[in-house]
Protein backbone atom coordinates (compact mmCIF):
# COMPACT_ATOMS: atom_id res chain seq x y z
CA UNK A 1 0.00 0.00 0.00
CA UNK A 2 1.04 3.50 -0.87
CA UNK A 3 1.43 5.67 1.53
CA UNK A 4 1.18 9.40 0.47
CA UNK A 5 1.96 12.12 2.63
CA UNK A 6 -1.09 14.73 3.76
CA UNK A 7 -1.13 17.81 4.16
CA UNK A 8 -1.50 19.73 7.23
CA UNK A 9 -4.75 21.74 7.41
CA UNK A 10 -5.15 25.27 7.28
CA UNK A 11 -4.62 26.35 10.87
CA UNK A 12 -7.76 28.30 12.03
CA UNK A 13 -7.72 31.65 13.05
CA UNK A 14 -9.41 32.39 16.70
CA UNK A 15 -12.16 35.26 16.19
CA UNK A 16 -10.45 38.04 18.36
CA UNK A 17 -13.79 40.33 17.76
CA UNK A 18 -14.63 39.81 21.12
CA UNK A 19 -16.14 42.82 21.29
CA UNK A 20 -19.96 41.06 19.83
CA UNK A 21 -19.19 37.94 21.65
CA UNK A 22 -20.15 38.96 25.32
CA UNK A 23 -23.91 39.52 25.98
CA UNK A 24 -22.51 41.48 29.26
CA UNK A 25 -21.60 44.21 26.41
CA UNK A 26 -25.16 45.48 26.60
CA UNK A 27 -24.65 47.20 29.43
CA UNK A 28 -22.94 50.25 26.70
CA UNK A 29 -26.08 49.74 24.77
CA UNK A 30 -27.72 51.47 28.14
CA UNK A 31 -25.01 53.33 29.06
CA UNK A 32 -25.43 55.40 26.10
CA UNK A 33 -29.28 55.40 25.79
CA UNK A 34 -29.52 56.84 28.85
CA UNK A 35 -27.29 59.13 28.26
CA UNK A 36 -28.28 60.21 24.97
CA UNK A 37 -32.04 60.49 26.68
CA UNK A 38 -30.99 62.33 29.63
CA UNK A 39 -29.07 65.18 26.99
CA UNK A 40 -31.69 65.15 24.89
CA UNK A 41 -35.24 65.90 27.27
CA UNK A 42 -34.54 69.31 27.09
CA UNK A 43 -35.38 69.43 23.67
CA UNK A 44 -38.23 66.87 24.31
CA UNK A 45 -39.58 69.18 26.97
CA UNK A 46 -39.71 72.12 24.78
CA UNK A 47 -41.60 70.02 22.04
CA UNK A 48 -44.12 68.16 24.50
CA UNK A 49 -45.01 71.78 25.52
CA UNK A 50 -46.83 72.34 22.29
CA UNK A 51 -49.43 70.26 23.99
CA UNK A 52 -49.98 71.88 27.00
CA UNK A 53 -53.21 74.95 26.18
CA UNK A 54 -52.20 78.45 26.72
CA UNK A 55 -54.83 80.09 24.49
CA UNK A 56 -55.18 83.13 26.28
CA UNK A 57 -51.65 83.66 26.40
CA UNK A 58 -51.13 82.83 22.75
CA UNK A 59 -53.88 85.41 21.61
CA UNK A 60 -51.95 88.40 23.41
CA UNK A 61 -49.00 87.57 21.62
CA UNK A 62 -50.53 87.02 18.14
CA UNK A 63 -52.27 90.44 18.62
CA UNK A 64 -49.11 92.01 19.68
CA UNK A 65 -46.29 90.96 19.26
CA UNK A 66 -45.87 87.60 17.38
CA UNK A 67 -45.99 88.87 13.55
CA UNK A 68 -43.09 90.94 14.56
CA UNK A 69 -41.34 88.11 16.15
CA UNK A 70 -42.16 85.72 12.42
CA UNK A 71 -41.24 88.48 10.18
CA UNK A 72 -38.20 89.93 11.81
CA UNK A 73 -36.83 86.62 12.48
CA UNK A 74 -37.20 85.74 8.34
CA UNK A 75 -35.73 89.24 7.66
CA UNK A 76 -32.70 87.97 9.61
CA UNK A 77 -32.84 84.81 7.83
CA UNK A 78 -32.86 86.20 4.26
CA UNK A 79 -30.07 89.11 5.11
CA UNK A 80 -27.50 87.26 6.87
CA UNK A 81 -28.50 84.34 4.64
CA UNK A 82 -27.38 86.38 1.51
CA UNK A 83 -24.44 88.15 3.01
CA UNK A 84 -22.75 84.71 4.69
CA UNK A 85 -23.36 83.84 0.80
CA UNK A 86 -21.56 86.30 -0.97
CA UNK A 87 -18.50 87.09 1.52
CA UNK A 88 -17.82 83.39 2.39
CA UNK A 89 -18.22 81.63 -0.85
CA UNK A 90 -16.43 84.85 -3.15
CA UNK A 91 -13.43 84.89 -0.68
CA UNK A 92 -12.95 80.99 -0.39
CA UNK A 93 -12.88 81.35 -4.08
CA UNK A 94 -10.01 83.92 -4.07
CA UNK A 95 -7.64 82.65 -1.28
CA UNK A 96 -8.61 78.87 -3.19
CA UNK A 97 -8.29 79.14 -7.22
CA UNK A 98 -6.35 82.45 -7.56
CA UNK A 99 -2.84 83.72 -6.50
CA UNK A 100 -2.03 87.15 -5.52
CA UNK A 101 -0.09 88.90 -3.10
CA UNK A 102 -0.64 88.21 0.80
CA UNK A 103 -2.99 85.29 -0.52
CA UNK A 104 -1.64 82.68 2.34
CA UNK A 105 -2.07 85.29 5.33
CA UNK A 106 -5.35 86.03 4.43
CA UNK A 107 -6.13 82.71 3.44
CA UNK A 108 -6.41 81.97 8.03
CA UNK A 109 -6.72 85.75 8.64
CA UNK A 110 -10.26 84.97 6.97
CA UNK A 111 -11.20 82.62 9.99
CA UNK A 112 -10.87 85.75 12.80
CA UNK A 113 -13.83 86.96 12.73
CA UNK A 114 -14.69 83.81 14.69
CA UNK A 115 -13.30 84.82 17.77
CA UNK A 116 -15.71 87.33 17.72
CA UNK A 117 -19.18 86.74 19.36
CA UNK A 118 -21.82 88.29 18.15
CA UNK A 119 -22.62 91.01 20.59
CA UNK A 120 -19.85 92.23 21.23
CA UNK A 121 -19.88 93.09 17.81
CA UNK A 122 -22.93 95.23 18.54
CA UNK A 123 -21.44 96.73 21.52
CA UNK A 124 -18.03 97.95 19.69
CA UNK A 125 -19.91 99.06 16.82
CA UNK A 126 -22.61 100.88 18.47
CA UNK A 127 -19.72 102.94 20.56
CA UNK A 128 -17.61 103.83 17.01
CA UNK A 129 -20.32 104.39 14.91
CA UNK A 130 -23.31 106.16 17.87
CA UNK A 131 -23.90 109.70 17.52
CA UNK A 132 -21.75 110.32 20.38
CA UNK A 133 -19.19 107.57 19.12
CA UNK A 134 -16.14 109.15 17.00
CA UNK A 135 -17.04 108.87 13.93
CA UNK A 136 -20.16 111.25 13.75
CA UNK A 137 -18.35 113.25 16.13
CA UNK A 138 -15.69 113.71 13.71
CA UNK A 139 -18.42 114.12 10.75
CA UNK A 140 -19.87 116.54 12.60
CA UNK A 141 -16.62 118.14 13.55
CA UNK A 142 -15.31 118.30 9.98
CA UNK A 143 -18.09 119.06 8.03
CA UNK A 144 -19.54 122.17 10.74
CA UNK A 145 -22.97 120.22 11.59
CA UNK A 146 -24.62 121.36 14.71
CA UNK A 147 -26.90 118.14 15.25
CA UNK A 148 -28.20 115.16 13.28
CA UNK A 149 -30.98 116.92 11.89
CA UNK A 150 -27.93 118.50 9.56
CA UNK A 151 -27.12 115.22 8.25
CA UNK A 152 -28.25 111.34 7.38
CA UNK A 153 -26.44 108.76 8.95
CA UNK A 154 -27.65 104.90 8.78
CA UNK A 155 -28.46 103.86 12.32
CA UNK A 156 -26.67 100.89 13.53
CA UNK A 157 -28.90 99.70 15.93
CA UNK A 158 -31.72 98.46 13.05
CA UNK A 159 -32.38 95.26 11.74
CA UNK A 160 -30.03 96.06 8.88
CA UNK A 161 -27.47 97.00 11.09
CA UNK A 162 -27.96 93.55 12.86
CA UNK A 163 -27.65 91.85 9.52
CA UNK A 164 -24.36 93.49 8.52
CA UNK A 165 -22.82 92.83 12.07
CA UNK A 166 -24.28 88.91 11.92
CA UNK A 167 -22.93 88.34 8.71
CA UNK A 168 -19.28 89.82 9.54
CA UNK A 169 -19.22 86.98 11.97
CA UNK A 170 -20.79 83.92 10.39
CA UNK A 171 -19.53 84.24 7.46
CA UNK A 172 -16.82 82.08 8.35
CA UNK A 173 -18.92 79.23 8.52
CA UNK A 174 -19.58 79.12 4.41
CA UNK A 175 -15.67 80.19 4.05
CA UNK A 176 -14.27 76.95 5.66
CA UNK A 177 -16.71 74.54 3.78
CA UNK A 178 -16.70 76.13 0.79
CA UNK A 179 -12.85 76.20 0.57
CA UNK A 180 -12.70 72.75 1.36
CA UNK A 181 -15.06 72.01 -1.02
CA UNK A 182 -13.20 74.19 -4.13
CA UNK A 183 -9.90 72.52 -2.92
CA UNK A 184 -11.31 69.00 -3.11
CA UNK A 185 -12.54 70.00 -6.86
CA UNK A 186 -10.13 68.01 -9.78
CA UNK A 187 -7.98 70.35 -11.51
CA UNK A 188 -8.70 68.53 -14.55
CA UNK A 189 -12.51 69.89 -14.62
CA UNK A 190 -10.85 73.30 -14.43
CA UNK A 191 -8.67 73.01 -17.10
CA UNK A 192 -11.42 71.20 -19.07
CA UNK A 193 -13.39 74.78 -18.68
CA UNK A 194 -10.20 76.36 -19.52
CA UNK A 195 -9.66 74.48 -22.73
CA UNK A 196 -13.08 74.68 -23.74
CA UNK A 197 -12.88 78.53 -23.72
CA UNK A 198 -14.31 79.63 -20.04
CA UNK A 199 -12.60 82.62 -18.07
CA UNK A 200 -11.66 82.06 -14.74
CA UNK A 201 -15.32 83.74 -13.66
CA UNK A 202 -17.18 81.45 -16.39
CA UNK A 203 -15.29 78.59 -14.44
CA UNK A 204 -16.17 79.54 -10.97
CA UNK A 205 -19.87 80.62 -12.26
CA UNK A 206 -20.30 76.86 -14.45
CA UNK A 207 -18.04 74.40 -12.60
CA UNK A 208 -17.01 75.22 -9.35
CA UNK A 209 -19.72 77.16 -7.76
CA UNK A 210 -22.22 74.38 -8.93
CA UNK A 211 -19.40 71.41 -7.08
CA UNK A 212 -19.13 73.20 -4.48
CA UNK A 213 -23.17 74.07 -3.92
CA UNK A 214 -23.86 71.10 -1.21
CA UNK A 215 -21.00 72.52 1.00
CA UNK A 216 -22.20 76.30 0.61
CA UNK A 217 -25.34 75.01 1.91
CA UNK A 218 -24.43 73.38 4.36
CA UNK A 219 -22.21 76.13 6.02
CA UNK A 220 -24.96 78.43 5.39
CA UNK A 221 -27.44 76.64 7.44
CA UNK A 222 -25.32 76.68 10.10
CA UNK A 223 -24.96 79.99 10.14
CA UNK A 224 -28.61 80.82 10.16
CA UNK A 225 -29.06 78.67 12.61
CA UNK A 226 -26.89 80.53 14.98
CA UNK A 227 -28.92 83.44 13.92
CA UNK A 228 -32.27 82.48 14.86
CA UNK A 229 -29.76 81.21 18.22
CA UNK A 230 -29.16 85.24 18.78
CA UNK A 231 -29.84 86.75 21.65
CA UNK A 232 -27.75 89.78 22.57
CA UNK A 233 -27.35 92.05 19.48
CA UNK A 234 -30.75 92.12 18.23
CA UNK A 235 -32.10 92.76 22.00
CA UNK A 236 -29.31 95.03 22.12
CA UNK A 237 -30.73 96.55 18.60
CA UNK A 238 -34.20 96.29 20.01
CA UNK A 239 -34.86 93.89 16.38
CA UNK A 240 -37.69 91.58 18.35
CA UNK A 241 -37.24 87.77 17.67
CA UNK A 242 -38.08 84.73 18.65
CA UNK A 243 -35.38 84.72 21.28
CA UNK A 244 -36.04 87.98 22.82
CA UNK A 245 -39.69 87.00 22.64
CA UNK A 246 -38.97 83.76 25.12
CA UNK A 247 -37.00 86.17 27.39
CA UNK A 248 -39.64 88.19 27.71
CA UNK A 249 -42.58 85.71 28.12
CA UNK A 250 -40.91 84.22 30.57
CA UNK A 251 -39.09 86.72 32.52
CA UNK A 252 -41.44 90.03 32.04
CA UNK A 253 -44.79 88.09 31.89
CA UNK A 254 -44.01 85.06 34.06
CA UNK A 255 -45.62 82.59 31.50
CA UNK A 256 -43.87 79.13 30.93
CA UNK A 257 -45.77 77.67 29.19
CA UNK A 258 -46.07 80.25 26.62
CA UNK A 259 -42.17 80.82 26.48
CA UNK A 260 -41.85 76.50 25.33
CA UNK A 261 -44.44 76.94 23.58
CA UNK A 262 -42.19 79.91 21.56
CA UNK A 263 -39.04 78.09 22.06
CA UNK A 264 -41.07 74.74 20.24
CA UNK A 265 -41.92 77.02 17.51
CA UNK A 266 -38.66 78.30 17.13
CA UNK A 267 -37.05 75.05 16.95
CA UNK A 268 -39.83 74.43 13.91
CA UNK A 269 -37.60 77.13 12.16
CA UNK A 270 -34.54 75.18 13.13
CA UNK A 271 -35.64 72.20 11.67
CA UNK A 272 -36.97 73.78 8.67
CA UNK A 273 -33.43 75.18 8.27
CA UNK A 274 -31.74 71.40 8.72
CA UNK A 275 -34.11 69.76 6.02
CA UNK A 276 -33.46 72.57 3.87
CA UNK A 277 -29.60 72.07 3.85
CA UNK A 278 -30.03 67.85 3.33
CA UNK A 279 -32.32 68.86 0.47
CA UNK A 280 -29.40 70.77 -1.06
CA UNK A 281 -27.46 68.25 -0.50
CA UNK A 282 -29.63 65.48 -2.30
CA UNK A 283 -30.13 67.84 -4.97
CA UNK A 284 -26.03 68.12 -5.51
CA UNK A 285 -24.27 65.36 -5.52
CA UNK A 286 -21.13 65.34 -7.42
CA UNK A 287 -18.59 62.30 -7.30
CA UNK A 288 -15.15 63.15 -8.65
CA UNK A 289 -11.21 62.71 -7.95
CA UNK A 290 -9.25 65.69 -5.99
CA UNK A 291 -6.59 67.07 -8.24
CA UNK A 292 -2.90 66.34 -6.96
CA UNK A 293 -1.82 69.82 -7.92
CA UNK A 294 -3.78 72.35 -6.61
CA UNK A 295 -1.80 74.84 -6.63
CA UNK A 296 -0.69 74.71 -10.46
CA UNK A 297 -4.34 75.32 -10.99
CA UNK A 298 -4.78 78.76 -9.18
CA UNK A 299 -5.15 81.93 -11.29
CA UNK A 300 -1.91 84.16 -11.24
CA UNK A 301 -4.30 87.61 -10.90
CA UNK A 302 -2.11 91.02 -11.42
CA UNK A 303 -2.40 94.64 -11.22
CA UNK A 304 -5.98 95.96 -10.61
CA UNK A 305 -7.08 92.34 -10.48
CA UNK A 306 -4.74 91.55 -7.84
CA UNK A 307 -5.60 95.17 -5.70
CA UNK A 308 -9.36 94.09 -5.70
CA UNK A 309 -9.16 91.07 -4.85
CA UNK A 310 -6.74 91.78 -2.05
CA UNK A 311 -9.38 94.00 -0.51
CA UNK A 312 -11.81 91.60 -1.03
CA UNK A 313 -10.26 89.39 1.46
CA UNK A 314 -8.95 92.16 3.97
CA UNK A 315 -12.66 94.09 3.93
CA UNK A 316 -13.93 91.26 6.02
CA UNK A 317 -11.07 90.87 8.16
CA UNK A 318 -11.08 94.57 9.18
CA UNK A 319 -14.86 95.12 9.50
CA UNK A 320 -15.45 91.63 11.58
CA UNK A 321 -12.12 91.59 13.88
CA UNK A 322 -9.73 94.25 13.18
CA UNK A 323 -11.28 97.50 13.73
CA UNK A 324 -13.59 95.85 16.83
CA UNK A 325 -10.53 94.06 18.11
CA UNK A 326 -8.89 97.55 17.98
CA UNK A 327 -11.45 99.54 19.93
CA UNK A 328 -11.67 97.31 22.89
CA UNK A 329 -8.18 97.11 23.01
CA UNK A 330 -7.98 101.25 22.97
CA UNK A 331 -10.56 101.34 26.02
CA UNK A 332 -9.07 98.59 27.95
CA UNK A 333 -5.59 100.33 27.84
CA UNK A 334 -7.23 103.65 28.75
CA UNK A 335 -9.34 101.92 31.67
CA UNK A 336 -6.60 100.12 32.97
CA UNK A 337 -7.73 100.04 36.68
CA UNK A 338 -10.49 97.64 35.58
CA UNK A 339 -7.69 95.01 35.29
CA UNK A 340 -6.97 95.68 39.10
CA UNK A 341 -10.79 95.24 39.78
CA UNK A 342 -11.79 91.94 42.00
CA UNK A 343 -14.79 91.90 40.57
CA UNK A 344 -13.30 91.28 37.03
CA UNK A 345 -11.26 88.49 37.99
CA UNK A 346 -14.23 86.97 39.95
CA UNK A 347 -16.40 86.71 36.78
CA UNK A 348 -13.09 85.77 34.97
CA UNK A 349 -13.21 82.57 37.53
CA UNK A 350 -16.69 82.15 37.31
CA UNK A 351 -16.44 81.71 33.20
CA UNK A 352 -13.31 79.61 33.57
CA UNK A 353 -15.06 77.03 36.32
CA UNK A 354 -18.06 76.78 34.24
CA UNK A 355 -16.29 76.19 31.07
CA UNK A 356 -13.64 74.03 32.60
CA UNK A 357 -16.24 71.56 34.22
CA UNK A 358 -18.34 71.58 31.07
CA UNK A 359 -15.39 70.92 28.67
CA UNK A 360 -13.99 67.80 30.91
CA UNK A 361 -18.36 66.37 31.62
CA UNK A 362 -18.38 66.70 27.62
CA UNK A 363 -15.14 65.09 26.57
CA UNK A 364 -15.62 62.09 29.13
CA UNK A 365 -19.56 61.50 27.75
CA UNK A 366 -18.48 61.98 24.00
CA UNK A 367 -15.73 59.46 24.63
CA UNK A 368 -17.81 57.40 26.39
CA UNK A 369 -20.85 57.76 23.51
CA UNK A 370 -18.46 57.15 20.99
CA UNK A 371 -16.68 53.90 22.25
CA UNK A 372 -20.30 52.29 23.27
CA UNK A 373 -21.07 52.75 19.52
CA UNK A 374 -17.75 51.52 18.20
CA UNK A 375 -18.54 48.23 20.69
CA UNK A 376 -22.16 48.28 19.25
CA UNK A 377 -22.84 49.37 16.09
CA UNK A 378 -26.51 48.78 16.12
CA UNK A 379 -29.06 51.37 14.44
CA UNK A 380 -30.10 51.96 18.30
CA UNK A 381 -26.72 53.03 19.21
CA UNK A 382 -26.34 55.35 16.12
CA UNK A 383 -29.60 56.69 16.58
CA UNK A 384 -28.76 57.35 20.48
CA UNK A 385 -25.63 59.28 19.40
CA UNK A 386 -27.32 61.73 17.54
CA UNK A 387 -30.43 62.33 19.08
CA UNK A 388 -27.58 63.33 21.97
CA UNK A 389 -26.54 65.87 19.31
CA UNK A 390 -29.32 67.46 18.67
CA UNK A 391 -28.99 70.64 21.50
CA UNK A 392 -26.37 72.28 18.71
CA UNK A 393 -29.10 72.69 16.43
CA UNK A 394 -30.95 74.54 19.16
CA UNK A 395 -30.56 78.05 20.18
CA UNK A 396 -29.21 78.77 24.09
CA UNK A 397 -32.64 79.83 24.75
CA UNK A 398 -34.93 77.48 23.89
CA UNK A 399 -32.59 74.90 25.89
CA UNK A 400 -32.61 76.76 28.93
CA UNK A 401 -36.52 76.57 28.98
CA UNK A 402 -36.09 73.08 28.23
CA UNK A 403 -33.65 72.60 31.16
CA UNK A 404 -35.58 74.78 33.55
CA UNK A 405 -39.11 73.50 33.11
CA UNK A 406 -38.42 69.77 34.68
CA UNK A 407 -35.72 71.20 37.06
CA UNK A 408 -38.77 73.05 38.31
CA UNK A 409 -41.46 70.68 38.47
CA UNK A 410 -38.31 68.61 40.02
CA UNK A 411 -37.66 70.71 42.81
CA UNK A 412 -41.30 71.92 43.57
CA UNK A 413 -42.43 68.14 43.74
CA UNK A 414 -39.51 67.21 46.10
CA UNK A 415 -40.16 70.23 48.38
CA UNK A 416 -44.16 69.65 48.68
CA UNK A 417 -43.38 65.83 49.79
CA UNK A 418 -40.68 67.22 52.41
CA UNK A 419 -43.55 69.83 53.31
CA UNK A 420 -46.01 67.15 53.62
CA UNK A 421 -44.26 64.38 55.43
CA UNK A 422 -41.60 66.12 58.02
CA UNK A 423 -42.55 69.41 57.95
CA UNK A 424 -39.16 70.51 55.92
CA UNK A 425 -38.68 73.31 52.64
CA UNK A 426 -36.05 71.47 50.90
CA UNK A 427 -36.31 74.96 48.44
CA UNK A 428 -34.23 74.78 44.84
CA UNK A 429 -32.44 71.54 45.03
CA UNK A 430 -31.14 71.98 41.27
CA UNK A 431 -32.85 74.86 39.78
CA UNK A 432 -30.37 78.06 40.14
CA UNK A 433 -27.17 75.90 40.60
CA UNK A 434 -23.99 75.49 38.99
CA UNK A 435 -25.17 71.50 38.24
CA UNK A 436 -27.93 73.18 36.10
CA UNK A 437 -25.82 75.77 33.92
CA UNK A 438 -23.23 72.88 33.39
CA UNK A 439 -25.94 70.92 32.01
CA UNK A 440 -27.48 73.38 29.61
CA UNK A 441 -24.20 73.55 28.37
CA UNK A 442 -23.88 70.05 27.83
CA UNK A 443 -26.97 69.86 26.15
CA UNK A 444 -25.52 72.47 23.98
CA UNK A 445 -22.79 72.10 23.23
CA UNK A 446 -22.05 67.96 23.24
CA UNK A 447 -21.93 67.55 19.67
CA UNK A 448 -18.93 69.85 19.90
CA UNK A 449 -17.34 67.20 21.52
CA UNK A 450 -18.71 64.53 19.63
CA UNK A 451 -17.51 65.55 16.18
CA UNK A 452 -13.62 65.72 17.11
CA UNK A 453 -14.09 62.00 19.11
CA UNK A 454 -15.84 60.35 16.82
CA UNK A 455 -13.45 62.04 14.13
CA UNK A 456 -9.95 60.64 16.47
CA UNK A 457 -11.67 57.45 17.07
CA UNK A 458 -12.20 56.39 13.91
CA UNK A 459 -8.65 56.47 12.62
CA UNK A 460 -7.51 53.40 15.23
CA UNK A 461 -7.26 50.26 13.70
CA UNK A 462 -10.07 47.80 14.43
CA UNK A 463 -7.42 45.11 14.78
CA UNK A 464 -5.97 47.20 18.33
CA UNK A 465 -8.76 46.48 20.23
CA UNK A 466 -8.99 42.88 19.07
CA UNK A 467 -5.22 42.08 19.98
CA UNK A 468 -5.99 43.99 23.37
CA UNK A 469 -8.63 41.65 23.82
CA UNK A 470 -6.91 38.86 23.13
CA UNK A 471 -4.33 39.64 25.88
CA UNK A 472 -6.97 39.68 28.50
CA UNK A 473 -8.46 43.46 28.66
CA UNK A 474 -12.06 44.35 28.81
CA UNK A 475 -13.51 46.89 26.93
CA UNK A 476 -13.35 49.56 29.45
CA UNK A 477 -9.06 48.28 29.84
CA UNK A 478 -8.96 48.94 26.38
CA UNK A 479 -10.79 52.53 26.24
CA UNK A 480 -8.42 53.69 29.01
CA UNK A 481 -4.53 51.90 27.96
CA UNK A 482 -5.43 51.81 24.03
CA UNK A 483 -7.96 54.43 22.49
CA UNK A 484 -7.58 56.91 25.45
CA UNK A 485 -3.97 57.64 24.72
CA UNK A 486 -3.66 57.36 21.16
CA UNK A 487 -6.59 60.14 21.27
CA UNK A 488 -5.04 62.39 23.04
CA UNK A 489 -5.26 65.45 20.40
CA UNK A 490 -8.31 64.62 19.63
CA UNK A 491 -9.76 64.84 22.98
CA UNK A 492 -7.63 68.32 23.65
CA UNK A 493 -9.11 69.68 20.53
CA UNK A 494 -12.96 68.59 22.13
CA UNK A 495 -12.53 69.92 25.45
CA UNK A 496 -10.88 73.12 23.92
CA UNK A 497 -13.29 73.71 21.71
CA UNK A 498 -16.35 73.02 23.78
CA UNK A 499 -14.46 75.25 26.71
CA UNK A 500 -14.36 78.29 24.00
CA UNK A 501 -17.92 77.99 22.93
CA UNK A 502 -19.32 78.00 26.77
CA UNK A 503 -16.84 81.36 27.36
CA UNK A 504 -18.99 82.75 24.59
CA UNK A 505 -22.60 81.29 25.46
CA UNK A 506 -24.89 84.38 26.32
CA UNK A 507 -28.51 83.46 26.36
CA UNK A 508 -28.61 80.05 27.93
CA UNK A 509 -26.07 81.52 30.79
CA UNK A 510 -28.59 84.83 31.53
CA UNK A 511 -31.39 82.50 31.82
CA UNK A 512 -30.18 79.18 33.71
CA UNK A 513 -27.38 81.25 36.03
CA UNK A 514 -27.35 80.55 39.84
CA UNK A 515 -28.34 84.06 41.79
CA UNK A 516 -24.70 86.13 41.31
CA UNK A 517 -23.21 83.60 39.17
CA UNK A 518 -22.07 86.13 36.87
CA UNK A 519 -20.03 85.65 33.73
CA UNK A 520 -17.60 87.35 31.70
CA UNK A 521 -20.82 87.50 29.09
CA UNK A 522 -23.24 88.34 31.23
CA UNK A 523 -20.70 91.05 32.78
CA UNK A 524 -20.43 92.39 29.36
CA UNK A 525 -24.15 92.14 28.69
CA UNK A 526 -24.82 94.36 31.59
CA UNK A 527 -22.35 97.01 31.08
CA UNK A 528 -22.77 97.64 27.27
CA UNK A 529 -26.67 97.27 28.16
CA UNK A 530 -25.98 100.35 30.35
CA UNK A 531 -24.03 102.13 27.90
CA UNK A 532 -21.00 101.16 30.35
CA UNK A 533 -18.84 99.80 27.37
CA UNK A 534 -15.54 100.83 28.54
CA UNK A 535 -15.85 99.52 32.24
CA UNK A 536 -16.10 95.52 30.26
CA UNK A 537 -13.79 96.23 27.71
CA UNK A 538 -11.25 94.03 29.46
CA UNK A 539 -13.65 91.15 29.97
CA UNK A 540 -14.91 91.95 26.35
CA UNK A 541 -11.12 91.49 24.90
CA UNK A 542 -10.55 88.10 27.04
CA UNK A 543 -13.80 86.47 25.55
CA UNK A 544 -12.39 87.54 22.31
CA UNK A 545 -8.59 86.22 23.21
CA UNK A 546 -10.32 82.62 24.32
CA UNK A 547 -12.28 82.72 20.86
CA UNK A 548 -8.92 82.79 19.28
CA UNK A 549 -8.22 79.50 20.08
CA UNK A 550 -10.65 77.91 17.61
CA UNK A 551 -9.02 79.91 14.74
CA UNK A 552 -5.62 78.26 15.38
CA UNK A 553 -6.83 75.10 15.93
CA UNK A 554 -8.61 75.38 12.38
CA UNK A 555 -6.25 77.05 10.66
CA UNK A 556 -4.10 73.88 11.58
CA UNK A 557 -6.26 71.27 10.19
CA UNK A 558 -6.51 73.44 7.17
CA UNK A 559 -2.53 73.44 6.67
CA UNK A 560 -2.39 69.56 7.20
CA UNK A 561 -4.95 68.21 4.86
CA UNK A 562 -4.68 70.78 2.31
CA UNK A 563 -0.47 71.85 1.84
CA UNK A 564 -0.45 75.48 0.37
Amino acid sequence: MRLTAKSNPRPVRPNLNLNRSKPGLDLWTLLVGAIALLIAAPVLVVLGSLLTPAWDVWQHLASTVLARYVLNSLALLLGVGAGVVLLGTGTAWLVTMTQFPGRSLLSWALLLPLAFPAYLLAYAYTELLDYYGPVQTGLRSLLGFQSAQDYWFPPIRSLPGAIALLALVLYPYVYLLARVAFGEQSVCSMEASRSLGCNPWQSFGRVALPLARPAIAAGTALALMETLGDFGTVQYFGVDTFTTGIYRTWFGMGERAAASQLAALLMLFVLALILLEQWFRRQGKYYQQRGKAQSQSRFRLAGWRSGLAIAACTFPILLGFAIPAGLLLHMTLRNLGQLTDPRLWGYARNSFLAAALTAGLAGAIALLLAYGVRLRPTRLMHLSLRTSALGYAIPGSVIAVGVLVPLGLFDNSVDAWMQRTFGISTGLLLSGTIAALVFAYLVRFLAVALNSVESGLGRIKPSLDNAARSLGENSLGVLRRVHAPLMGSSLLSATLLVFVDVMKELPATLIVRPFNFDTLAVRVYQLASDERLAESSAAALAIVAVGIVPVVLLSQQIAQSNRD
